[in-house]
Protein backbone atom coordinates (compact mmCIF):
# COMPACT_ATOMS: atom_id res chain seq x y z
CA UNK A 1 0.00 0.00 0.00
CA UNK A 2 3.10 2.57 1.02
CA UNK A 3 4.52 1.88 -2.37
CA UNK A 4 1.68 2.62 -4.59
CA UNK A 5 1.20 5.52 -2.88
CA UNK A 6 4.60 6.49 -2.92
CA UNK A 7 4.29 5.47 -6.70
CA UNK A 8 1.77 7.46 -7.01
CA UNK A 9 3.27 10.57 -5.20
CA UNK A 10 6.20 10.10 -7.60
CA UNK A 11 4.10 9.94 -10.69
CA UNK A 12 2.24 13.43 -9.57
CA UNK A 13 5.46 15.00 -8.58
CA UNK A 14 7.17 13.69 -12.19
CA UNK A 15 3.79 15.59 -14.72
CA UNK A 16 4.27 18.77 -12.46
CA UNK A 17 7.58 19.12 -13.75
CA UNK A 18 7.26 18.02 -16.91
CA UNK A 19 4.65 21.39 -17.09
CA UNK A 20 7.06 23.43 -14.96
CA UNK A 21 9.49 22.66 -17.93
CA UNK A 22 6.93 22.79 -20.61
CA UNK A 23 6.06 26.29 -19.55
CA UNK A 24 9.24 27.75 -19.53
CA UNK A 25 10.14 26.27 -22.38
CA UNK A 26 6.88 28.02 -24.06
CA UNK A 27 8.39 31.37 -22.53
CA UNK A 28 11.50 31.18 -23.78
CA UNK A 29 10.20 30.30 -27.23
CA UNK A 30 7.94 33.35 -26.96
CA UNK A 31 10.67 35.82 -25.82
CA UNK A 32 12.94 34.37 -28.60
CA UNK A 33 10.30 34.45 -31.20
CA UNK A 34 9.93 38.31 -29.98
CA UNK A 35 13.20 39.40 -31.61
CA UNK A 36 12.26 37.54 -35.05
CA UNK A 37 10.40 40.08 -37.01
CA UNK A 38 12.25 43.22 -35.29
CA UNK A 39 10.02 45.94 -37.46
CA UNK A 40 6.35 44.00 -37.08
CA UNK A 41 7.43 43.51 -33.25
CA UNK A 42 8.51 47.55 -32.82
CA UNK A 43 5.20 48.50 -34.78
CA UNK A 44 2.94 46.43 -32.29
CA UNK A 45 4.79 47.79 -29.22
CA UNK A 46 4.66 51.67 -30.37
CA UNK A 47 0.95 50.95 -30.90
CA UNK A 48 0.35 49.73 -27.81
CA UNK A 49 2.55 51.30 -26.39
CA UNK A 50 0.35 54.72 -27.54
CA UNK A 51 -2.71 53.02 -26.69
CA UNK A 52 -1.57 52.58 -23.35
CA UNK A 53 -0.40 56.12 -22.65
CA UNK A 54 -4.00 57.45 -23.97
CA UNK A 55 -5.66 55.39 -21.42
CA UNK A 56 -2.83 56.67 -18.29
CA UNK A 57 -3.60 60.36 -19.88
CA UNK A 58 -7.46 59.89 -20.02
CA UNK A 59 -7.83 58.83 -16.47
CA UNK A 60 -5.15 61.54 -15.23
CA UNK A 61 -7.08 64.04 -17.08
CA UNK A 62 -10.50 63.12 -15.79
CA UNK A 63 -8.84 62.79 -12.21
CA UNK A 64 -7.38 66.35 -12.53
CA UNK A 65 -10.62 67.59 -13.65
CA UNK A 66 -12.67 66.47 -10.98
CA UNK A 67 -10.39 67.52 -8.38
CA UNK A 68 -10.08 70.93 -10.05
CA UNK A 69 -14.00 71.08 -9.79
CA UNK A 70 -14.06 70.36 -6.08
CA UNK A 71 -11.75 73.13 -5.35
CA UNK A 72 -13.73 75.42 -7.07
CA UNK A 73 -16.77 74.17 -5.56
CA UNK A 74 -15.01 74.93 -2.60
CA UNK A 75 -14.30 78.51 -3.37
CA UNK A 76 -17.85 79.18 -4.92
CA UNK A 77 -20.71 80.71 -2.58
CA UNK A 78 -24.08 81.90 -3.28
CA UNK A 79 -25.01 85.67 -2.12
CA UNK A 80 -28.15 86.77 -1.59
CA UNK A 81 -28.17 90.96 -1.06
CA UNK A 82 -30.05 93.24 1.67
CA UNK A 83 -31.37 96.10 1.56
CA UNK A 84 -28.74 98.75 3.34
CA UNK A 85 -30.81 99.69 5.96
CA UNK A 86 -31.72 96.53 7.13
CA UNK A 87 -31.19 96.46 10.66
CA UNK A 88 -27.99 94.13 12.63
CA UNK A 89 -31.26 92.21 15.10
CA UNK A 90 -32.79 91.05 11.65
CA UNK A 91 -29.84 90.41 9.37
CA UNK A 92 -29.49 87.75 13.29
CA UNK A 93 -32.62 86.37 12.83
CA UNK A 94 -31.73 85.79 8.89
CA UNK A 95 -28.52 84.17 9.27
CA UNK A 96 -30.06 81.61 11.72
CA UNK A 97 -32.69 80.80 9.17
CA UNK A 98 -30.58 79.99 6.71
CA UNK A 99 -28.04 77.86 9.08
CA UNK A 100 -30.33 75.41 10.14
CA UNK A 101 -31.11 74.56 6.42
CA UNK A 102 -29.21 71.19 5.91
CA UNK A 103 -27.65 72.41 2.91
CA UNK A 104 -26.47 75.29 3.92
CA UNK A 105 -22.66 74.77 5.40
CA UNK A 106 -21.90 78.33 6.53
CA UNK A 107 -23.70 81.97 6.29
CA UNK A 108 -20.98 84.93 7.03
CA UNK A 109 -22.82 88.54 6.55
CA UNK A 110 -20.94 91.58 4.83
CA UNK A 111 -22.51 94.85 6.05
CA UNK A 112 -22.80 97.76 3.67
CA UNK A 113 -19.69 99.85 5.40
CA UNK A 114 -17.64 96.86 4.96
CA UNK A 115 -18.55 96.77 1.31
CA UNK A 116 -18.03 100.12 0.59
CA UNK A 117 -14.34 99.82 2.59
CA UNK A 118 -13.69 96.33 0.39
CA UNK A 119 -15.12 98.05 -3.23
CA UNK A 120 -12.58 101.10 -2.33
CA UNK A 121 -9.49 98.96 -1.11
CA UNK A 122 -10.35 96.65 -4.57
CA UNK A 123 -10.08 100.22 -6.52
CA UNK A 124 -7.27 102.12 -4.67
CA UNK A 125 -5.38 102.52 -8.00
CA UNK A 126 -8.46 104.26 -10.06
CA UNK A 127 -8.69 107.82 -8.71
CA UNK A 128 -11.61 108.24 -11.11
CA UNK A 129 -13.51 105.61 -9.41
CA UNK A 130 -12.27 106.46 -5.54
CA UNK A 131 -13.33 109.98 -6.13
CA UNK A 132 -16.75 108.96 -7.92
CA UNK A 133 -17.43 106.97 -4.56
CA UNK A 134 -16.21 110.00 -2.42
CA UNK A 135 -18.86 112.16 -4.01
CA UNK A 136 -21.62 110.42 -4.66
CA UNK A 137 -24.19 108.81 -2.28
CA UNK A 138 -23.42 105.34 -3.12
CA UNK A 139 -25.67 102.51 -1.50
CA UNK A 140 -23.89 99.12 -0.88
CA UNK A 141 -26.18 96.39 0.28
CA UNK A 142 -25.82 94.18 2.77
CA UNK A 143 -24.63 90.61 1.25
CA UNK A 144 -25.04 87.72 2.91
CA UNK A 145 -22.19 84.72 1.82
CA UNK A 146 -23.70 81.29 1.70
CA UNK A 147 -21.88 78.11 0.92
CA UNK A 148 -23.40 75.14 0.42
CA UNK A 149 -22.74 71.22 0.59
CA UNK A 150 -23.60 71.22 -3.50
CA UNK A 151 -23.81 74.26 -5.24
CA UNK A 152 -25.90 72.44 -8.20
CA UNK A 153 -28.16 71.60 -5.25
CA UNK A 154 -29.82 75.49 -4.78
CA UNK A 155 -33.57 74.00 -4.37
CA UNK A 156 -33.68 74.42 -0.66
CA UNK A 157 -32.29 77.86 -0.66
CA UNK A 158 -34.49 79.27 -3.22
CA UNK A 159 -37.66 78.04 -1.11
CA UNK A 160 -35.98 79.83 1.85
CA UNK A 161 -35.62 82.75 -0.12
CA UNK A 162 -39.04 82.71 -1.57
CA UNK A 163 -41.12 81.59 1.29
CA UNK A 164 -39.07 83.25 4.61
CA UNK A 165 -41.17 86.29 5.37
CA UNK A 166 -37.96 88.45 7.09
CA UNK A 167 -36.12 87.84 4.13
CA UNK A 168 -38.41 89.03 1.97
CA UNK A 169 -38.97 91.99 4.04
CA UNK A 170 -35.42 92.94 3.57
CA UNK A 171 -34.14 91.10 0.39
CA UNK A 172 -32.74 93.88 -2.13
CA UNK A 173 -35.45 94.13 -5.10
CA UNK A 174 -32.98 95.58 -7.13
CA UNK A 175 -30.13 92.64 -7.15
CA UNK A 176 -31.01 88.79 -7.67
CA UNK A 177 -29.39 86.39 -5.65
CA UNK A 178 -25.87 84.72 -6.85
CA UNK A 179 -27.43 81.07 -6.80
CA UNK A 180 -28.58 81.44 -10.31
CA UNK A 181 -25.85 83.54 -11.61
CA UNK A 182 -22.74 83.33 -14.07
CA UNK A 183 -20.72 81.46 -11.06
CA UNK A 184 -23.17 79.09 -11.06
CA UNK A 185 -23.30 78.74 -14.76
CA UNK A 186 -19.27 78.76 -14.83
CA UNK A 187 -19.03 75.56 -12.51
CA UNK A 188 -21.79 73.68 -14.54
CA UNK A 189 -20.25 74.37 -17.86
CA UNK A 190 -16.88 72.84 -16.64
CA UNK A 191 -19.16 69.62 -15.25
CA UNK A 192 -20.30 69.23 -18.88
CA UNK A 193 -16.51 69.24 -20.12
CA UNK A 194 -15.23 66.75 -17.61
CA UNK A 195 -18.72 64.92 -19.56
CA UNK A 196 -17.77 65.80 -22.62
CA UNK A 197 -13.67 64.87 -21.97
CA UNK A 198 -14.78 61.62 -20.53
CA UNK A 199 -16.60 60.70 -23.62
CA UNK A 200 -13.93 61.50 -25.64
CA UNK A 201 -11.12 59.81 -23.65
CA UNK A 202 -13.40 56.84 -23.82
CA UNK A 203 -13.85 56.94 -27.56
CA UNK A 204 -10.23 57.11 -27.99
CA UNK A 205 -9.61 54.41 -25.64
CA UNK A 206 -11.54 52.25 -27.73
CA UNK A 207 -10.23 52.91 -31.03
CA UNK A 208 -6.63 52.61 -30.11
CA UNK A 209 -6.70 49.35 -28.46
CA UNK A 210 -8.88 48.06 -31.09
CA UNK A 211 -6.15 49.15 -33.58
CA UNK A 212 -3.81 48.16 -31.33
CA UNK A 213 -5.32 44.41 -31.10
CA UNK A 214 -5.16 44.39 -34.88
CA UNK A 215 -1.50 45.40 -35.17
CA UNK A 216 -1.06 42.44 -32.74
CA UNK A 217 -3.62 40.14 -34.75
CA UNK A 218 -1.81 40.83 -37.66
CA UNK A 219 1.92 40.29 -36.21
CA UNK A 220 1.02 37.03 -34.79
CA UNK A 221 -0.62 36.03 -38.24
CA UNK A 222 2.65 36.82 -39.68
CA UNK A 223 4.60 34.83 -37.26
CA UNK A 224 2.49 31.79 -38.02
CA UNK A 225 2.85 32.46 -41.72
CA UNK A 226 6.55 32.48 -41.01
CA UNK A 227 7.38 29.50 -39.04
CA UNK A 228 4.58 27.21 -40.78
CA UNK A 229 7.39 24.31 -41.42
CA UNK A 230 8.25 24.74 -38.06
CA UNK A 231 4.58 24.10 -36.66
CA UNK A 232 4.13 21.30 -39.02
CA UNK A 233 7.10 19.65 -37.72
CA UNK A 234 5.85 20.35 -33.91
CA UNK A 235 2.73 18.78 -34.89
CA UNK A 236 4.20 15.49 -36.76
CA UNK A 237 6.04 14.76 -33.59
CA UNK A 238 2.96 14.88 -31.36
CA UNK A 239 3.28 18.46 -29.84
CA UNK A 240 0.51 19.79 -27.67
CA UNK A 241 -2.27 22.40 -28.85
CA UNK A 242 -1.00 24.42 -26.00
CA UNK A 243 2.57 24.29 -26.47
CA UNK A 244 2.30 25.06 -29.99
CA UNK A 245 0.04 28.06 -29.38
CA UNK A 246 1.75 29.12 -25.67
CA UNK A 247 4.71 30.98 -27.46
CA UNK A 248 2.72 33.48 -29.45
CA UNK A 249 0.63 34.26 -26.14
CA UNK A 250 3.27 34.76 -24.55
CA UNK A 251 5.11 36.66 -26.99
CA UNK A 252 2.12 39.23 -27.40
CA UNK A 253 2.14 39.59 -23.51
CA UNK A 254 5.73 40.69 -23.79
CA UNK A 255 3.99 43.60 -26.48
CA UNK A 256 2.13 44.14 -23.77
CA UNK A 257 4.65 44.17 -20.65
CA UNK A 258 7.41 46.12 -22.87
CA UNK A 259 4.31 48.79 -23.78
CA UNK A 260 2.95 49.43 -20.13
CA UNK A 261 6.56 50.15 -19.11
CA UNK A 262 6.97 52.82 -21.79
CA UNK A 263 3.93 54.23 -21.42
CA UNK A 264 3.68 54.77 -17.65
CA UNK A 265 7.11 56.27 -18.16
CA UNK A 266 5.82 58.84 -20.61
CA UNK A 267 2.81 59.42 -18.44
CA UNK A 268 5.00 60.46 -15.85
CA UNK A 269 7.07 63.18 -17.60
CA UNK A 270 4.30 64.17 -19.37
CA UNK A 271 2.14 65.05 -15.69
CA UNK A 272 5.46 66.46 -14.50
CA UNK A 273 6.37 68.77 -17.54
CA UNK A 274 2.78 70.15 -17.59
CA UNK A 275 2.24 70.34 -13.95
CA UNK A 276 3.64 74.17 -13.59
CA UNK A 277 1.52 75.03 -16.07
CA UNK A 278 -1.52 73.74 -15.22
CA UNK A 279 -0.93 74.72 -11.44
CA UNK A 280 -0.67 78.78 -13.36
CA UNK A 281 -3.85 78.19 -14.57
CA UNK A 282 -5.49 77.21 -11.26
CA UNK A 283 -6.05 73.13 -12.14
CA UNK A 284 -5.49 70.94 -9.26
CA UNK A 285 -3.31 68.34 -10.79
CA UNK A 286 -0.73 67.93 -7.74
CA UNK A 287 -3.66 65.42 -6.27
CA UNK A 288 -3.20 62.89 -9.35
CA UNK A 289 0.36 63.16 -9.35
CA UNK A 290 0.19 62.64 -5.78
CA UNK A 291 -1.77 59.43 -6.14
CA UNK A 292 -0.05 58.15 -9.25
CA UNK A 293 3.33 58.73 -6.91
CA UNK A 294 2.21 56.82 -3.99
CA UNK A 295 0.29 54.15 -5.77
CA UNK A 296 2.91 53.80 -8.62
CA UNK A 297 3.06 49.96 -7.85
CA UNK A 298 -0.80 49.26 -8.36
CA UNK A 299 -0.57 51.80 -11.71
CA UNK A 300 1.77 49.89 -13.35
CA UNK A 301 0.83 46.70 -12.44
CA UNK A 302 -3.03 48.05 -13.78
CA UNK A 303 -1.22 48.71 -17.11
CA UNK A 304 0.50 45.81 -17.27
CA UNK A 305 -2.93 44.08 -16.82
CA UNK A 306 -4.62 46.01 -19.43
CA UNK A 307 -1.39 45.42 -22.06
CA UNK A 308 -1.35 41.62 -21.50
CA UNK A 309 -4.95 41.30 -21.99
CA UNK A 310 -4.97 43.11 -24.99
CA UNK A 311 -2.15 40.70 -26.00
CA UNK A 312 -3.67 37.81 -25.26
CA UNK A 313 -6.68 38.49 -26.59
CA UNK A 314 -5.94 39.37 -29.51
CA UNK A 315 -2.98 36.56 -29.95
CA UNK A 316 -5.82 34.07 -28.41
CA UNK A 317 -7.90 34.98 -31.74
CA UNK A 318 -4.90 34.79 -33.99
CA UNK A 319 -3.83 31.23 -33.42
CA UNK A 320 -7.23 30.36 -33.12
CA UNK A 321 -8.08 31.58 -36.58
CA UNK A 322 -5.16 30.91 -38.26
CA UNK A 323 -3.18 28.19 -36.42
CA UNK A 324 -4.41 25.05 -37.52
CA UNK A 325 -4.63 22.33 -35.00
Amino acid sequence: MARKLDAKGFAQQKRSRRRWLTFIRMCRYGINNFSRNAWLTIAATAVMTITLLIVFVTLASRSTLVNSIEEIRDKVDMSVYLKTETPEDTVNVIEEGLRSLGTVTRVDYISPEKARENFAQKNSSDPDTLNALNEAVNKFPGTLRIKLVDINDTEELENFVKTDATLQENIDPDREPSFAGERRSAIQNIAKTVDFADKVGLGASIIFITISSLIVFNTIRMAIFNRKDEIEMMKLIGADKSFIRGPFIVEAVVYGFIAALIATGLGFAMLYSVKGKLLDYGIAVSPTIDFVVTYIGPVLLGMILLGAIIGVVSSLLATRRYLKI
